[in-house]
């Protein structure tokens, strides 16, 4: 019989979360809810239940134990048993750790290689307070099984799973074998209510509690000592635009009217108040400097492949790979690892923008991207080079392949960052300063906080996300190395089968280098986003490079493609003009659209925060006032990109 196991966590109200005097996040007085994306998972679970006919449901955790009230949530549902890993030796555990911990109480419970393999793994896709996306993929790198992530649709056919997952512009079908692991998004079936019989059942359910000791793991890489990385710093992110000059007028033709005015007039300026300079923290003068590096040499970077070509943000990660290695000692080599099928006439773009070497694989069999050959090949390619630093772009690829890695070559790994530098860190503990070492920034809680992340374990794994960095100039007259690089890899490699791989051009590429970006959130919902993409074809027409984007929850339902998501899970933007119609302004979205020169919002709530991080604004129907802009910018209006 077939087990289903549920992976599950809680995480805490971003907005109830507080800065302690540490520095670091506290959380004890945050209210805990079921991770959003970890709910769909709960149902997929259920869902496939019903395909398999006679399969058993378990629901797993790690936390503390105030997590069994959440677990007797997915009794009520009608899953049979439910298990929480909880004990204070796991505080502070890194998703390394995390990955470690959830897989060995997995192989505890007898599910792995040479146990029980008849079982499937289902996972949220992310947590809302780390969003990472790693912890599914670690799970499944330590026990040896394939993998799916951004899954939004599974069925079960002949014995495997057929799942549909999201990729960059566009979506594959995989076909898996049990055992596997499976991180689903948000778009699948929404979770379902527990029944009066479920909650009867839940209410005297048996939550199996288990320790560290339990299940025999041992405390060198779990805890906040065992974890690869650690967080040295969090700071809040504030807002840095003017307060927005809101439209006047008694109808949807006198609001535009005065719209237009205002943007030839010019948005306000930030009052900037004088900033007290900060003293930076020194290690005391009978430190010693500790390298910890142990000879590891140079970055490492992943030129992902589509539709034949080098992805922009692939290329995007030369930008910061060059400056680190510009940081380091002089003849740090910028190395790049191109895989793929006939595919060694490419390397000379990415020396051209920045690379000193690129390591070519070729092989028919990795024409298309597989997470398993992919990791392993990376695996022996840092075996062979050690490097001290490895860069990954935050893609959909990019958030499974750097983990599984992570794992292989026991590295820590920190995901979605938006500033990468050289820094140091002072060792309180053994009284040395420990340089040079890489500082990862990322923004965390709901995009609230942003977090240093160091690394103590080379190679220092990053991901980046997709537009924060500029494309390296390209200089013809730089001169590189390609090596090829001939992996060994096995046949248990290639066991999932790539059944279909459907991916267009648009949104992809476009939405990185449009000038306008006109972006449909929840509040363009009525008509699908018709009248944002009318809005974008008529800028078109100007001969203006315009897209349409979304906000996540339009992807989330299925209106928008992930290629054209902005925000913290989706792209970064920075376009002359981005229009936000129908958009609330959450955080999240906000990460992904801040840096554009200005923003413009229309939405008929004046209480939304995008009106507070908007140059110019328009409270009204969209549905009411877009005709009226559309009718404008077809009379020539463009935001002022060509001039009018």
């Amino acid at each position: 019989m077939t087990t289903i196991i549920s992976l599950m966590k809680q995480v805490p109200l971003p907005t109830q979360m507080r800065m302690g005097e540490d520095g670091l996040m506290d959380r004890t007085k945050a209210k805990s809810i079921i991770n959003i994306d970890c709910s769909f998972a709960l149902e997929a679970g259920l869902q496939l239940k019903s395909m398999l006919g006679n399969a058993k449901l378990i629901v797993c955790s790690m936390g503390p134990p105030s997590f069994e009230q959440s677990l007797k949530k997915a009794i009520s549902m009608g899953y049979d048993e439910a298990y929480l890993l909880s004990d204070r030796k796991l505080g502070g555990s890194d998703t390394f750790a995390t990955g470690l911990a959830i897989s060995t109480m997995l192989k505890h419970l007898g599910f792995g290689k040479g146990l029980n393999e008849d079982f499937i793994i289902v996972a949220g896709r992310q947590t809302s307070d780390g969003d990472t996306a790693h912890v599914p993929s670690q799970v499944a790198a330590n026990l040896d099984i394939p993998q799916a992530t951004f899954i939004e649709d599974i069925k079960f056919e002949d014995e495997h799973i057929i799942a549909r997952r999201i990729i960059e512009g566009g979506y594959q079908i995989l076909k898996l074998p049990k055992p596997c692991a499976l991180s689903l998004t948000p778009t699948g079936i929404p979770p379902r209510r527990p029944s009066l019989l479920g909650a009867v059942k839940a209410k005297d359910a048996k939550i199996n509690v288990l320790s560290v000791e339990d299940i025999n793991l041992s405390d060198e890489k779990i805890g906040l000592s065992g974890s690869p990385t650690i967080v040295a710093k969090v700071v809040n992110i504030k807002s840095e635009r003017a307060p927005a000059i809101l439209s006047k007028g008694d109808d949807p033709a006198a609001l535009i009217e005065n719209l237009v005015e205002n943007i030839k007039s010019g948005k306000n300026s930030l009052e900037v108040k004088e900033k007290k300079e900060q003293v930076a923290k020194k290690a005391p003068p009978e430190y010693t400097k500790f390298d910890f590096r142990d000879g590891a040499s140079g970055i490492l970077t992943w030129a992902e492949l589509a539709n034949g070509r080098i992805t922009r943000p692939s290329l995007e990660l030369l930008t910061p790979a060059r400056d680190l290695a510009n940081s380091l000692e002089e003849g740090t080599k910028v190395r790049t690892l191109l895989i793929g099928n006939d595919v060694k006439e490419l390397a000379n773009e990415l020396i051209m923008h920045g690379s000193d070497e690129v390591i070519v694989v070729e092989q028919k069999r990795l024409e298309e991207y597989r997470i398993l050959p992919f990791a392993s090949i990376f695996a022996q390619v840092i075996k062979k080079y050690n490097p001290e630093i490895a860069l990954f772009a935050a893609t959909t690829a990019g958030r499974e392949l750097a983990p599984r890695t992570a794992v292989l070559t026991q590295s820590g790994v920190t995901a979605d960052c938006t500033g990468l530098e050289i820094g140091e860190y002072i060792d309180r503990k053994n009284k040395r300063l420990v340089t040079p070492i890489l500082e990862s920034r990322r923004p965390t809680y709901g995009e609230s906080k942003l977090a240093t992340i160091l690394g103590f374990h080379c190679p220092q794994i990053s991901t980046a996300r997709a537009g924060t960095f500029e494309v390296p100039k390209k200089d013809e007259s730089r001169v590189g190395k390609v090596t090829v690089f001939r992996p060994k890899l096995e046949k248990e490699d290639f066991i999932t089968e790539i059944v279909e791989t459907i991916r267009g051009d648009g949104g992809l590429a476009n939405i990185f280098e449009a000038d306008i970006i006109v972006s449909g959130g929840r509040g363009t919902m009525s008509d699908e986003m018709k009248l944002v993409k009318d809005l974008a074809t008529a800028l078109k027409k100007q001969g203006v490079n315009a897209e349409y984007a979304s906000s996540r929850p339009m992807v989330d339902i299925g209106i928008s493609e992930y290629a054209r998501q902005v925000g913290q899970t989706g792209k970064t933007v920075r376009p002359k003009v981005y229009v936000a119609i129908g958009i609330s302004g959450a955080i999240q979205h906000l990460a992904g659209m801040k840096e554009s020169e200005t923003i413009v919002a229309i939405n008929k709530n004046p209480q939304e925060a995008i009106f507070s991080n908007a140059d110019f604004g328009i409270v009204g129907d969209y549905s009411d006032v877009l005709p009226e802009l559309i009718k404008k910018v077809n009379n020539g209006f463009t935001f002022g990109i060509k001039g009018e």
